[in-house]
Order: structure tokens, then sequence, then C-alpha cells
């Protein structure tokens, strides 16, 4: 069952939305060659718990950290550890917070120091998915309008298009109902209506769409070893476009500031 929510349900959905986006923030500027996943987890669980958030995957189904740290061929759910970032990579991160009893969820794929063409459009095409994604977004259109755009624009660049993982609806639990696939067809699926509030998250190959489970019952690799891209949104669906809840701005800001004090 979707639930619908009220203007001031979607409100507290933004107010947790924009601490997921701070703590990506506070993190973006640590992302270099040389620091490991778990130093930058440590970082972020404190900030969330500092800010009057919980972080809303430590726990979940078992799962052990703050923040779903995801190198390279790691597709998603990549659990942080001791290994050093390395130089002329990319590292999805996705956060979750839990405060004032609604959840927001937001990811953002980061280069490593420098990276090269081919990841770099890797990265590009994703972001542009995500955001053709939202652009369909709007009420009367059809779940499926969300999901032909991010396919059609990922495929177009010749990437593939992973299916077994899917956005979701969100709320008063992490992960509601409806699901968000990043494939499928104009005019199929649910209408959008008024009040429902979506997860989108292109999760996106240079290879084969194709992924593989590990033995740690969490981390999801592309099966060539290719690397994979993973941004997303929390949005609510409105009437002409939609209203994302969660932010890259802060994030953009840090990244572009590391670069100039880099040169």
């Amino acid at each position: 069952m979707i639930h619908y929510k009220s203007e001031e349900e979607i409100d507290l959905v933004r107010e947790s939305s924009l601490l997921v986006a701070k703590t990506h923030a506070e993190i973006a500027s640590l992302i270099k060659p040389g620091i490991s996943t778990l130093t930058l987890d440590l970082i972020a669980e404190e900030f969330i718990r500092d800010n009057g958030g919980i972080p809303a995957f430590k726990g979940y189904n078992g799962f052990p950290s703050t923040l779903c740290m995801s190198p390279n061929e790691q597709v998603v759910h990549g659990i942080p550890n001791d290994n050093l970032l390395s130089n002329n990579s990319i590292l999805s991160v996705d956060c979750g917070v839990y405060m004032n009893g609604y959840y927001g969820d937001s990811a953002y794929t980061y280069e490593i120091g420098q990276v090269d063409d081919n990841l770099g459009n890797l990265l590009r095409v994703t972001k542009e998915a995500l955001y053709k994604g939202i652009e369909k977004a709007i009420i009367g259109n059809r779940m499926g309008d969300i999901s032909f755009a991010i396919q059609d624009h990922a495929e177009k660049n010749g990437y593939g298009v992973v299916r077994e993982l899917v956005g979701h609806g969100l709320g008063k639990k992490l992960h509601e109902s409806p699901e968000v696939p990043n494939y499928g067809r104009r005019g199929y699926g649910i209408k959008l209506k008024k009040g429902l509030v979506i997860a989108i998250e292109p999760m996106i190959n240079m290879g084969t769409r194709k992924i593989l489970q590990h033995s740690d019952g969490w981390t999801i690799t592309t099966l060539d070893s290719k690397p994979s891209a993973h941004f997303e949104h929390t949005i609510v669906v409105r009437n002409e476009k939609a209203e994302i809840l969660s932010s890259f701005e802060d994030i953009e800001k840090e990244i572009e500031n590391k670069k100039k004090v880099n040169g």
C-alpha cells in the first residue's frame, strides 16, 4: 500500500533529507587518495548524531555501518573498511538519516583524485539520467515514464542499467511502496499522485547491466568488474515540476573548493 504524504510529513522528510545532504558535504572534501572508507564512515556517524539524527542504515537488516561505500566496480551496499582509497577511481556513497520520525536518503558518486575521461563520463551520464527521471515525476505521469527516461539516457550512451535494484518510496519507513525501477516503458506503471515521496536512484554500469552479490550478504558488484555509478535524490511528486527534498548543492561546493585548493 502506498502512503501519500501530507505537507507536514513532506516537511519532515525534507529535514531528514537535508541532514543527509549536509552529511555528504561534511565528508566530500575528505574523499581523496589515502583515506579509508571506515574513517569517513565514523566521521559521518558522529556528524549525524551531533545534528539530532540517527544513521538510518546502521543496524538495518544487520548492516554494520552508517554509510554504504562502494568503490569502482561495487554497485551498492559496500561495507566501509580499512582499505585506503586510490587515485583515478570512484566511490559511491549512500547515506540515510532517521529524524523526527521520518527518513531521508541520498547517494552521490565521487571522483577520487584524478579520473580519466571514461570514468568522468560515466558519472556525468548517471547524474543526468537521475535528473531526467526527476523531470518525469509529476502528477498525472506514470512510474514507467520515470523509469524509461533513466534507461533511455543511460543506454543511448552505451551503459548498462541495473535491473535487480530499484528506487523506493520512503517516509516513516526507509523502504516503502512503490518500487521505482530504472528501466521501463512510457505510459505504464502506477499513476503518480499528489503526496508521493520517492527516492530515485539510477545505478549505471560502464559495461554489462548484470550484477553479483558477494558472500558478505551485502556487497553488489558488476559481473564484468567494470565501474558502476550511483546517484540518488529523495523527491516529492508535484504539479508540473517535482520538488527535490535532498540536495547536491553543498556537496558540489565542497568538491569545487577542493579542486581549487589542489590546483
